[in-house]
């Protein structure tokens, strides 16, 4: 087998197939944020500019029409581009080039008229982000109905609640599918806002708007809202070079989106253990070594994104530190990250719809587990039953000693109380109040209650 020589350039295409990213991977958020996606967003907001202008009457209607034909994404090399942007810092500078030619000598001039190279990568990260975004809050659709299905479905199936990693007290499959679904509701919230929020920019060369003027424009604060308008985007109420709050949003909203969906996966994988196995996936990924396996791969990969998101997020936040009326470096720093965090988000989304639909349910496994301690699961309910009878400080006393021999001689909590003398002629009905099923408080009314919101 021969390989290539060290130092070979590996073909754009090659280099971003994913090969080290499985969790989104042919999601539709990679293809939403590809290179060839922001290619056409960058194009869409040149071609929405002329349109702009010329419904204010600052280009003719014939320029707009040449420019929105001219922006076709498949008339551009995307590689070539991307070779060409090191010159200038960004990828606007040789496309604007390209585009003008494409255009040709009588509306060429109507080309990135009054625009600055951020108006348009600021506006085409808009649109890419809204395109990612919407195909987000279709998954998080998909993720929110199954859960409530399974809510719904469990309402009064118990298992074990853990706290610290141990048995806690009892509580329902049903509950903790409806706080999944509570964290998916509050992620599309979160991002339903950030989306319909995301504005334009056009500011021009610092933010003041004045070449525009020069140009014809009785009042230029007109044009930002013609652009959003072309673009489906809100209208900035300033320009935005160095007013970061759009990015820094976004940012949020796919931190807590990948971290909402990430408890999910952490609870999957920790339900799904070999000697737990009260829950499973619908279809495990295989082992390289072991046929046996059928490993949580969904739970995996949305544990894996939950984990970088923070990060990218962090890396975001910092770019609001943009010193003058546009940056050296801070908006730049953003591409990349923001990239990753979109797909990464993206195929979050996807991977959890594909196990939330698909989630199986043990309940008999459930159930076997309330009794590996005994009995010892609702010691908080003894607690205040025989508080009553015995005392605060004697119900301490005995249940502490219960307990351990609970343990010690293999032996049922209900059994031991019922040969303790202290409670010969109480009225204390001990198969009730040692039954797990019966301990379990409002999780069914809490359940129904959430299952309300819509």
């Amino acid at each position: 087998m021969t390989h290539p020589p060290l130092g070979r350039q590996v073909p754009p295409d090659e280099a971003a197939a994913g090969l080290l990213a499985p969790g989104w991977t042919d999601s539709p958020a990679a293809a939403a944020t590809s290179d060839g996606a922001f290619l056409k967003a960058l194009l869409d907001a040149e071609a929405a500019l002329t349109r702009a202008q010329a419904e204010l009457g600052l280009a003719p209607a014939a320029a707009a029409t040449a420019v929105t034909r001219a922006a076709d994404a498949d008339g551009f090399d995307v590689r070539s581009l991307a070779g060409r942007a090191r010159a200038g810092g960004n990828p606007v500078i040789p496309l604007v080039g390209e585009l003008t030619r494409a255009v040709g000598e009588e509306y060429g001039p109507y080309v990135h008229r009054g625009a600055t190279s951020q108006d348009i990568m600021d506006t085409a990260t808009m649109l890419v982000a809204a395109r990612t975004l919407d195909l987000v809050l279709a998954d998080l659709a998909r993720t929110e109905r199954a859960l409530a299905r399974l809510a719904a479905a469990h309402r009064d199936t118990v298992l074990p609640g853990r706290t610290l990693t141990q048995h806690a007290v009892p509580t329902t499959f049903g509950l903790k599918a409806a706080g999944w679904r509570s964290l998916v509701l509050d992620a599309r919230d979160r991002t339903t806002v950030v989306r319909d929020r995301l504005p334009a920019q056009l500011g021009g060369a610092a933010g003041t708007l004045a070449v525009f003027t020069a140009y014809g424009a009785d009042d230029p604060t007109a044009l930002p809202a013609a652009y959003a308008r072309a673009l489906g985007l809100a209208e900035p109420l300033l320009p935005w070079h160095t007013l970061r709050t759009p990015i820094a949003d976004l940012a949020g909203c796919l931190a807590f989106t990948a971290g909402a969906l990430g408890k999910i996966a952490a609870d999957v994988l920790t339900l799904a253990r070999t000697e737990i196995a009260e829950v499973a996936e619908g279809s495990g990924g295989g082992s390289s070594a072991m046929p046996h396996k059928a490993n949580p791969v969904r739970s995996t990969l949305i544990a894996a994104a939950a984990r970088r998101a923070p990060q990218l997020a962090a890396t975001l936040h910092a770019a609001l530190v943009a010193e003058d009326e546009r940056p050296a470096g801070a908006w730049h720093a953003e591409w990349e990250p923001l990239r990753d965090l979109l797909r990464l988000v993206g195929g979050a989304a996807r991977d959890a719809a594909e196990l939330t639909e698909g989630l199986r349910v043990n309940a008999d496994a459930m159930r076997e587990h309330l009794g590996l301690t005994h009995g010892l699961i609702v010691s908080e309910r003894l607690s205040a039953e025989l508080a009553g009878v015995l005392g605060r400080a004697r119900a301490k006393e005995l249940l502490t000693d219960l307990a351990r021999r609970t343990y010690a001689e293999d032996r049922p909590l209900a059994e031991l109380l019922a040969e303790e003398p202290e409670f010969k002629g109480v009225d204390l009905d001990l198969d009730a109040i040692t039954d797990p099923a019966r301990y379990t408080g409002s999780a069914g009314t809490l359940t129904d209650r959430a299952l309300e919101r819509p």
